[in-house]
């Protein structure tokens, strides 16, 4: 299927930027959700391709790390530092849980002990930034890395469509819903869409609950390390890369921050940003992956 949209856009290139251009005019308006943007993207994939290719991880991070400063203006200070100092004891707790379930029913069904303890990373804490960073201290092949990123990615994906449902089927609050996925679902941009399409409470407490999770990326690495041991070899990667990959995630979290005290201490609030438009580009976002 990946082969044939290759092939289209390949052979009809011309058509496939056109679509792939008004696609994402369609995911500015405020006619498409983040999940029905993500399906379109997927859809998309495996149809006409992508005619920008080269450019689409890049464009993806921008995207992400805009989205989350245009978040920052509409924030409540007090209500942000909150959720994230509660959110320290969930992770802490979640973490540990889901790594140890991971590790048993690797063992149960027999699953290659690096593959298993990769997808475990990602669902422990922030999917693919997590299994980067594990992935570089294991010193993990292709494979093991492709399968745990595929997992994680499917689960996230799921995760976009049927956590609100599920939230109100519940009678969550906006802040139980909030800390909810943040723990819950893997990838920051998927937390952030989950949370967009609960509510507006529920998205900054996701979105900060989950920003400082990424950090527990660090310690999870060096126990890593301590565990796989790599026939008594040194890894120069074992502390700088899963830093810099907890860095990835984190580094939006003070941007945030930065932009909701200069919203709450400079800015008029006819000055800030439409939170229409704030939602547009994290739709866009989930389009582009």
């Amino acid at each position: 299927m990946a082969e044939n949209s290759t092939s289209f856009s390949e052979n009809y290139p011309l058509v496939s930027k056109v679509v792939f251009i008004v696609s994402t005019i369609l995911c500015l308006t405020p006619l498409l959700s983040p999940p029905i943007a993500l399906l379109l993207g997927l859809i998309l994939a495996q149809t006409t391709g992508h005619p920008f290719r080269q450019y689409n991880h890049r464009a993806t991070q921008i995207l992400l790390q805009v989205s989350v400063v245009g978040l920052g203006f509409g924030m409540n200070c007090i209500t942000a530092l909150h959720a994230g100092k509660e959110g320290v004891l969930f992770s802490a707790v979640s973490i540990c849980t889901t790594l140890l379930l991971g590790y048993g029913l690797g063992r149960i069904f027999k699953i290659d002990p690096k593959t298993s303890h990769l997808i475990s990373s990602g669902t422990a804490i922030c999917g693919g930034s997590a299994i980067a960073a594990v992935a570089k201290v294991l010193n993990t092949e292709e494979k093991q890395t492709s399968v745990a990123l595929g997992t994680v990615f499917i689960l996230n994906s799921i995760a976009l469509f049927i956590f609100p449902p599920i939230g109100h089927a519940l009678h969550m609050t906006q802040h139980q819903f909030g800390v909810w996925a943040a723990i819950a679902i893997h990838d920051t941009s998927s937390v952030v869409g989950a949370g967009k399409s609960y509510g507006t409470e529920a998205l900054q407490i996701a979105t900060t609950v989950k920003l400082v999770r990424a950090l527990w990326i660090v310690p999870l690495a060096v126990a890593t390390a301590l565990l796989f041991k790599q026939g008594g070899k040194k890894n120069k990667n074992t502390l700088f890369h899963p830093f810099l990959c907890a860095c990835n995630d984190y580094r939006n979290l003070p941007a945030s921050l930065y932009s909701l005290l200069i919203s709450y201490y400079s800015i008029p609030h006819h000055g800030r940003p439409k939170r229409a438009d704030v939602n547009s580009l994290f739709n866009w976002s989930r389009f582009f992956l």
